[in-house]
């Protein structure tokens, strides 16, 4: 996966009548399915997060974690989990449960926070640490959950690994 989606022919979707469009997504649903290709904002972010550290000399190499293991989307080779947030135009990450039978369990080392803007181009990737996590966190009682805002205060707590 690219830092940059990109599309080399523009589709003109002006002359097309909502059913083409329609049977249009029906078929492109059917062939990302037949590649295993998963279109989700949170999918595409934990892919490209792995693969920017992959490639980035310095930051250490993340594996992704198999599918359904809790509290880490990758490892990386000291065993450290990664809980990996997307956000494209959502002022808040999604949500971060913690364990109710123990509500004081360390979660995950690190928790990566991947920007993308409206065309899924990286903007920026943050690094915070579990403990950087419990000064910036907050709680959605909706959700019943924790969430880091995406605020200019709050990302200046964790670092900055990439920023556009």
């Amino acid at each position: 996966m690219l830092n940059k989606i990109t599309s080399p022919d523009k589709i003109d979707f002006s002359g097309k009548s909502n059913e083409e469009i329609i049977s249009l997504m029906v078929q492109l649903e059917q062939e990302l399915k037949k590649r295993e290709i998963k279109f989700d904002v949170g999918e595409i972010g934990e892919t490209i997060a792995i693969d920017f550290f992959n490639n980035k000399p310095g930051l250490g190499k993340l594996q992704r974690a198999s599918r359904g293991t809790k509290d880490a989307d990758a490892y990386s080779k000291k065993a450290e989990r990664y809980t990996i947030k997307t956000i494209k135009s959502a002022i808040k990450t999604g949500a971060i449960y913690q364990d109710a039978d123990n509500v004081t369990r360390q979660l995950f080392e690190y928790l990566l926070i991947v920007k993308l803007n409206e065309d899924y181009d990286l903007q920026g990737i943050y690094r915070f640490s579990w403990e950087q996590f419990l000064k910036v966190r907050l709680w959605d009682k909706r959700m019943t959950s924790w969430y880091v805002p995406i605020s200019k205060k709050a990302i200046q707590q964790g670092e900055i690994i990439y920023e556009k």
